[in-house]
C-alpha cells in the first residue's frame, strides 16, 4: 500500500522538526549575569505653558481732546464743544494677550454715539487712546464714555457736550 510510505514520511517529517526546535543551546554558565542596561528614556519635551487669562484691570479713564505721545491726556476735560474730537486715554493694568477692549460713547438717551474696539497685548502698567470724531458734530447734551474689557464693563466717565 501507497499510505503506509506517506504516514513514515509524514511521522518522520515532524520528529525532524520536533528535534530542530529542541536543539537549542543551553545557557553557558559561564556567561556574564549581569543584566543589560536598560535604556534611560529620552526626557519629556520641554511644555510650553498655557496662555494665563487676562487679568487686566482698567485703573483710570480720562478724557480730553488730543493725547500726547505717551497716550495720556494733558489737560482733561468733562466738557466738549460740538466740533471737537473726543480722546478717550484707558490706562490698564496687568497682563493680556489679544484682549479687546472697546470704547463706546453713549448719549443721554441711551443711543450710541460711538464705539471703538482695540487690541490689548501687555505685561504691565499701559495707557490705551481712543479718538472718537463726529463729521456732523455732537449733539448737545450729557454722555457717558464706557470702557469694556473682554465684554464686560469695566469703568465709565461722564461728560457733555454744550
Amino acid at each position: 500500500m501507497t499510505t503506509r510510505p506517506t504516514y513514515l514520511l509524514t511521522a518522520a517529517i515532524v520528529a525532524a522538526l520536533a528535534l530542530a526546535g529542541c536543539n537549542k543551546k543551553a545557557p553557558d554558565a559561564t556567561a556574564d549575569t549581569v543584566p543589560a542596561p536598560i535604556a534611560t528614556p529620552a526626557p519629556a519635551p520641554a511644555m510650553t505653558p498655557a496662555p494665563m487669562p487676562a487679568a487686566v484691570t482698567v485703573t483710570a479713564v480720562t478724557l480730553g481732546t488730543s493725547a500726547g505721545a505717551d497716550r495720556r491726556i494733558a489737560t482733561p476735560m468733562s466738557t466738549f464743544k460740538p466740533n471737537d474730537p473726543i480722546v478717550v486715554s484707558v490706562a490698564t493694568n496687568g497682563v493680556a494677550q489679544d484682549v479687546e477692549v472697546r470704547g463706546k460713547l453713549v448719549f443721554q438717551d441711551g443711543q450710541t454715539a460711538g464705539e471703538q474696539p482695540t487690541r490689548l497685548n501687555t505685561s504691565g502698567a499701559e495707557n490705551t487712546v481712543m479718538t472718537f470724531t463726529n463729521a456732523k458734530a455732537w449733539e448737545p447734551g450729557a454722555y457717558k464714555a464706557e470702557i469694556w474689557v473682554n465684554g464686560q464693563m469695566a469703568q465709565s466717565q461722564n461728560f457733555t457736550v454744550q
